[in-house]
């Protein structure tokens, strides 16, 4: 009969086999991440942050991660658009300031699971448009069923030398995530799991464009988008008070998931 290793991490289904944990292991991927960040209104983010965060800054960044070469599905590729803001965790032990994931898109499912069961990344489904590039010009699309809902685009100035290159490149060097891995209990209301996990990321970069984005939301009926309708609502009602910064970064991302941990 089949026995769970003490020493080894399962995914569903589990009696298949899982992976010996690796603590050294890294996620490798090559990266072209476009990120636009733009100033809201306090109170109306502060509608989606737990209670257990504080919001630091009243900032939203949505960004797009291209990801290519990906080591761990033997050089495929996927995409995400990640919506996040500047929280503060304070707990019994730690005090973490990171960005907190409010949801993520992918257009693949194996990182979806992954992502969600063990880091507790809000990860669901769209499709999600490759870059389309006619320089300076770059532009993105997401949609459900055929049903676009979110446009990126950016147009790239020069890109970043010397001083202000090694500067940027800092910054990247950590771009940690909080989640929280909420499971709903089975049968009944409440959660049988409610945690929020620190998910260290890091991007080594090599080019780095600043420039001028823009987003564009459209809201989805429910019959549209009948599981998703209520969060691209949410998102596009959030007052773009003015744009901080947008950017373009081409380089590697190390995801170290074997060292995400639950925050207390």
């Amino acid at each position: 009969m089949f026995q769970l290793q003490k020493d080894t991490t399962y995914l569903m289904p589990a009696h298949f086999g899982g992976d010996v944990f690796d603590k050294s292991y890294k996620a490798r991927q090559k990266a072209t991440m476009l990120s636009v960040t733009f100033e809201t209104d306090r109170a109306e983010l502060e509608r989606y942050i737990p209670e257990e965060l504080e919001l630091v800054a009243p900032e939203v960044q949505v960004a797009l991660s291209q990801l290519t070469e990906i080591n761990w599905l033997a050089g495929g590729h996927y995409n995400l658009v990640s919506v996040s803001a500047p929280v503060r965790f304070t707990g019994e032990k730690d005090r973490i300031d990171a960005g907190y994931a409010l949801v993520v898109w992918e257009n693949r499912t194996a990182p979806i699971l992954t992502g969600r069961e063990q880091t507790g990344v809000p990860k669901i489904f769209a499709d999600i448009e490759d870059l389309h590039v006619y320089q300076p010009h770059y532009a993105t699309s997401m949609s459900y069923e055929g049903n676009t809902f979110l446009t990126m685009a950016f147009e790239a100035e020069s890109p970043l030398t010397g001083n202000d290159l090694e500067q940027a490149k800092l910054r990247f060097q950590s771009i940690e995530s909080i989640g929280w891995r909420y499971i709903p209990k089975v049968g009944a209301p409440g959660a049988d799991l409610s945690q929020f996990i620190l998910f260290p990321q890091a991007m080594e970069v090599d080019t780095v464009y600043p420039g001028t984005g823009s987003l564009d939301w459209t809201e989805l009926s429910v019959m549209q988008n009948p599981r998703q309708h209520h969060i691209i609502k949410a998102l596009a009602a959030l007052p773009v008070k003015r744009m901080i910064q947008s950017v373009l970064a081409k380089g590697e991302i190390s995801l170290h998931a074997a060292n995400a941990r639950v925050l207390v």
